[in-house]
């Protein structure tokens, strides 16, 4: 039997990156003849972000928009988008597809090979980023990664890439327990599924820095610090052996006539808008 896939895509303000990223995956989906669906989750823009999806939902009934109740952040607009998601490989990438998504290939293969969470890094083969980020970044993130070894014990050498990829069941495990919602998200995530034997696969993928970014490394840095030290707080108090943690407004409601994940849905003729 052939697996679905969802892709979950977050976010703020992206209106012009969503232009061009999301016929991207659209043809991705087409060439691989995927089973799929497209989950944009719209963290409370002010620019036109929604109305562009809404636009391509026009042409692809299987691009799904996930509104949030107003900014919350990367960490959850994603936990929204995942716990939203139907398919059973579940994956979120950045709206700028920094890591092409054709990348995603690699982190499908970690999975079918036994991994229950794939990982996209910049750093196993870091001869593969068409652009680096600029230096004080590259400090920032090797301070973050020590302390995330110390505190977490945490050993991958990138926790930070907005590419990863889960299977349903490992994304039900790690997602309904998710606490942090903004930058600091993802050594949570990855902490979660070591704290219940999921196998994390780390894979190489090519990366290139977007100038756009915004993330600062200051303010985000020091935020992203104490969410580290919330998440080891969190299982000291024993949290995160709660069967879960959603707040109220981002459980999933299932749709009364869902559309199936099909593959002629997002075929690439029809993905031009």
């Amino acid at each position: 039997m052939a697996l679905s896939y969802s892709f979950v895509v977050p976010a703020y303000n992206e209106s012009e990156r969503l232009t061009v990223s999301l016929p991207k995956i659209f043809a991705y989906v087409g060439k691989r003849q995927l089973a799929s669906e497209i989950i944009v989750v719209n963290d409370g823009s002010s620019d036109d972000t929604a109305a562009v999806v809404r636009g391509f939902m026009q042409q692809n009934a299987n691009v799904r928009l996930v509104e949030n109740p107003g900014n919350r952040g990367k960490g959850y607009s994603v936990r929204n988008g995942m716990l939203h998601a139907r398919g059973d490989i579940v994956m979120f990438t950045d709206a700028d597809l920094s890591s092409p998504i054709d990348e995603a290939e690699k982190l499908f293969a970690a999975l079918e090979q036994g991994a229950d969470v794939a990982i996209g890094s910049r750093w196993l083969r870091a001869e593969l980023q068409t652009e680096r980020q600029p230096w004080y970044r590259q400090l920032y993130g090797r301070f973050f990664n020590l302390a995330l070894r110390v505190t977490l014990g945490l050993k991958f050498r990138d926790t930070q890439c907005g590419f990863k990829a889960f299977t349903k069941t490992a994304a039900q495990t790690v997602f309904t327990r998710q606490r942090i919602e903004r930058w600091g998200f993802d050594p949570e995530l990855l902490f979660l599924a070591n704290k219940f034997q999921l196998r994390t696969a780390e894979v190489p993928v090519a990366w290139a820095h977007d100038h756009r970014s915004k993330i600062s490394p200051l303010r985000d840095g020091i935020r992203m610090g104490l969410e580290m030290l919330a998440v080891r707080w969190n299982d000291l108090q024993g949290l995160y052996k709660l069967p879960s943690y959603v707040p109220a407004e981002a459980e999933a409601k299932p749709a009364p006539a869902p559309v199936p994940l099909a593959k002629e849905a997002l075929s690439p003729e029809t993905s031009d808008i």
